[in-house]
């Protein structure tokens, strides 16, 4: 593996309460990349994401590799620091009441409160990354008052306030509507030009967008397909990914399904 990668994992198999999770992943991402992990529910999707947030740790043998930033000695300090996951219970931990501004400076503590006497270097933080994904109109609302595209913009702003080197999506369009959704893909879609690396876990074809480098199919624990959105968004492979009977359409830079 060259430095160019944030993630190299090879043969791995990994468990949790004694089932087998992941399944001889073998799986290389590099630098400023932006990958959707497209597969049905159940799939091991999440699991990829725990192994990265060293949730679960591989079981490493002699023909076994992982590694995050080139590194096979992990410090999770080190991981907490460099890779920010926005995923669905985070919402629960937030006070409704706490305005958007606050839960940005937030994101700078660790922490989900209020934060007392914010540092000049702080606010000058928040305004920035404002002005950068254009949430002006959002954010001095409370938090409770929100769309839920509009609150899981607002997480995701928080996570990369500290400027994380990899941003991980886990299922961001969940119990969205079609508005918030929109808005939710609009923003992603901004964010791809940010130079993050982004990996988003999805079982929503949906919110695929050109915009990104890769989608990887995964079905059983293991990877079916690794390619540009172009190249394996077709009807064939989203068929036998969901065992479904469904055509592809495609739009200017996503894609729709219609049943046959």
């Amino acid at each position: 593996m060259n430095n160019k990668s944030w993630l190299e994992a090879e043969n791995i198999n990994a468990f949790k309460k004694g089932y087998k999770v992941i399944n001889n992943l073998t799986l290389k991402i590099n630098n400023n990349e932006r990958i959707f992990i497209l597969g049905p529910n159940g799939s091991g999707k999440s699991s990829i994401v725990d192994l990265i947030n060293r949730n679960i740790y591989p079981i490493i043998c002699k023909n076994s590799t992982f590694k995050l930033f080139n590194k096979e000695f992990i410090n999770i300090w080190e991981v907490r620091k460099s890779i920010s996951t926005v995923n669905n219970e985070i919402k629960l931990r937030i006070n409704p009441h706490l305005k958007v501004f606050d839960i940005l400076i937030s994101g700078l503590y660790g922490t989900f409160c209020k934060i007392k006497n914010p540092k000049r270097e702080d606010l000058y933080a928040a305004n920035e990354l404002i002005k950068q994904i254009n949430l002006r109109d959002i954010s001095n609302k409370d938090f409770g008052c929100l769309s839920d595209g509009e609150k899981q913009i607002t997480l995701i702003a928080r996570s990369i306030i500290n400027n994380p080197k990899v941003l991980i999506l886990d299922e961001p369009a969940t119990n969205l509507d079609l508005k918030s959704k929109h808005f939710l893909i609009d923003k992603i879609q901004y964010l791809s030009k940010l130079g993050i690396s982004i990996l988003c876990i999805t079982h929503d074809i949906s919110i695929i967008t050109n915009d990104f480098n890769r989608v990887i199919l995964l079905k059983d624990r293991k990877i079916i397909g690794d390619g540009t959105p172009n190249k394996l968004m077709n009807s064939e492979n989203i068929n036998n990914l969901f065992e479904i009977n469904v055509k592809l359409i495609k739009n200017s830079n996503s894609w729709d399904v219609i049943r046959n």
